[in-house]
């Protein structure tokens, strides 16, 4: 099973890292992460930098794609580069996946005309844009396509897929083996039933969600 995972500058980390850490789990699976150039891409809180070992030219098929979203997406949507590699890598994939905002850079591809698609809650009505029909899922599989909602939607749609990989057996060993038991201390995680005041917060910016302004870090030199 051979993965490809796109990495873009101001991604959000846990869209990539999340499916990622499940996905790599699977038996004889082989990862390559990918940019539009190989080398250090920053997520959007800036604050860990990633490598990118391969580039568009070095990863032209792979069973599977990860779209992760992020503020970075937007530029995402209209980068002919990563619009071109997407359509190239789909027409050979088994699955093409996206979390959060990593579905506008599907539609913007032309991925999603027709589908059902998810995203997270505050942008999920604009995937009309591309031709797209928004639900409110935790993911949705269709066609090949498969999208989550906002970020951490990500580990259940990548359990999901291991159970279309594998079966069942397999993505509950794993589900165990990374103990994902999820038992947060709110129950504000989704839009329908966070109350109007922590709805705002987000929406309006007031809680640190849109990172693009912070600066990047400077890093010490190795050797």
């Amino acid at each position: 099973m051979k993965i490809a995972v796109l990495l873009y500058d101001n991604f959000t980390m846990l869209d990539a890292v999340g499916p990622l850490e499940v996905l790599s789990l699977l038996p004889d699976a082989d990862v390559f992460v990918v940019a539009e150039t190989a080398g250090v891409v920053y997520p959007d809180n800036q604050v860990l930098p990633f490598i990118a070992s391969y580039s568009y030219q070095d990863v032209t098929e792979a069973d599977l794609v990860i779209v992760p979203g992020g503020p970075g997406s937007i530029a995402m949507e209209s980068h002919q580069p990563t619009l071109d590699w997407l359509r190239n890598v789909h027409a050979r994939s088994k699955w093409t996946c996206s979390v959060c905002t990593g579905s506008l850079i599907l539609g913007a591809a032309g991925l999603l005309k027709g589908l059902r698609a998810t995203s997270h809650w505050a942008v999920r009505e604009r995937l009309t844009e591309f031709g797209a029909t928004p639900e409110a899922s935790r993911w949705i599989e269709q066609d090949r396509v498969v999208t989550a909602a906002g970020v951490s939607a990500g580990i259940d749609m990548a359990l999901h897929l291991v159970s279309l990989i594998a079966d069942a057996s397999v993505a509950k060993a794993i589900q165990l083996g990374i103990e994902y038991d999820p038992q947060p201390p709110f129950d504000s995680g989704a839009i329908e039933k966070a109350t109007p005041d922590v709805v705002a917060a987000v929406a309006n910016g007031s809680i640190a969600m849109n990172r693009e302004g912070r600066a990047r870090p400077r890093l010490p030199r190795l050797g």
